[in-house]
């Protein structure tokens, strides 16, 4: 399925091994010229520094991953606490020389319903981790890895800052243009479409448009501060990179802002629409009821079980009576229609 999602959306299909221990997705050391060799568990514990960049990315909530990252991994345990937290907003933190990022992407993973899903990341001058759940499905960090394993990928702890940064935000296009279709659709079919059917899509589409604003806003400002940090790990390509990654979130963010409206507005039309049915609808009843008034209130005289009631004898009292009935229901009908009301 995801193969089939990237072929899709024109990003490479290379089928690559992830997830073969348990708690690891797959681990690199990247070669400095676009590469990078795969590590399992026993290569991550015996790397060192020289031997050139580590990338590892584990499973979040796998109790290897958790247990590594908060032992032989040697991280702060404060830091290992907010790799592994359940929940967190985008944010960026500057501690010592390394950083710490909470990022958010598109939920892939089949069968899932559209979620900004979050990737920790802790990157030092000579390592980085990567955090996301085990049911979640990121194709960013896949793309990279396929971009390492054909010698395209980021040579340094900096690009790889920035492809991260590049492909989570890219990876939210077809996800917005999807919803302009539909609200475009909705736009067309307003009218002549079952109302109940129309409100629920879009109640659906004003609800994703709200989670994914809840996050896209504190993401960009994550990257403006990533951007404008002190770190010697981001050079001048690097930050030219964010700013272009920044400026296509900012029009993510306009484009959200802009479907929220535009459903603001067909919710609104929509309930013009309904009130308006059913004042029409209310009217006609009352139409109605005017019109059976006078007649009802002669049927309930004549009705009356007492003496002196006229007719009782005549042979033809039920037709004339009748007759009588809709001669009333005629002028009366004359008069609301010059009255305006029918």
């Amino acid at each position: 399925m995801m193969a089939e999602e990237a072929a899709r959306a024109g990003r490479p299909t290379l089928d690559l091994p992830a997830g073969v221990e348990p708690g690891l997705r797959f681990a690199v050391v990247l070669d400095g010229k676009g590469g990078c060799a795969e590590l399992d568990w026993q290569g991550v514990a015996a790397w060192k520094p020289e031997q050139g960049f580590l990338w590892v990315h584990l499973e979040r909530d796998a109790p290897e991953a958790q247990a590594w990252v908060m032992g032989p991994s040697g991280i702060d345990p404060l830091i290992a606490e907010a790799l592994i937290a359940e929940d967190s907003r985008p944010r960026v933190e500057h501690i010592d020389d390394a950083l710490l990022l909470i990022l958010r992407g598109i939920n892939l993973a089949p069968g899932s319903s559209l979620q900004l899903v979050p990737l920790h990341v802790w990157i030092m001058p000579s390592r980085a981790l990567t955090l996301r759940d085990k049911t979640h499905a990121l194709s960013a960090l896949r793309d990279i890895r396929i971009a390492l394993k054909n010698g395209r990928g980021p040579r340094g702890p900096g690009g790889l800052l920035g492809q991260i940064a590049d492909k989570m935000v890219r990876d939210l296009d077809p996800v917005l243009e999807e919803m302009e279709d539909e609200v475009e659709g909705l736009e067309e079919e307003i009218i002549g479409t079952a109302m109940g059917e129309l409100r629920r899509e879009i109640a659906d589409i004003r609800r994703r448009a709200i989670h994914l604003r809840r996050y896209l806003g504190p993401q960009r400002d994550a990257l403006y501060q990533l951007r404008n940090e002190d770190t010697a790990m981001l050079d001048k390509r690097d930050r030219m990179r964010l700013r272009g990654v920044i400026d296509s979130l900012v029009r993510h963010i306009e484009d959200l802002d802009a479907i929220r409206d535009r459903t603001s507005l067909l919710h609104d039309d929509l309930a013009a629409m309904i009130s308006e049915k059913i004042a029409r609808t209310t009217y006609r009843f009352t139409a109605i009821a005017g019109l059976l008034l006078p007649p009802s209130l002669v049927a309930g005289l004549l009705g009356a079980n007492i003496g002196g009631i006229p007719g009782q004898e005549n042979p033809d009292a039920f037709f004339e009576l009748a007759g009588l009935i809709v001669f009333l229901l005629g002028v009366q009908a004359l008069i609301l229609r010059r009255m305006g009301w029918i």
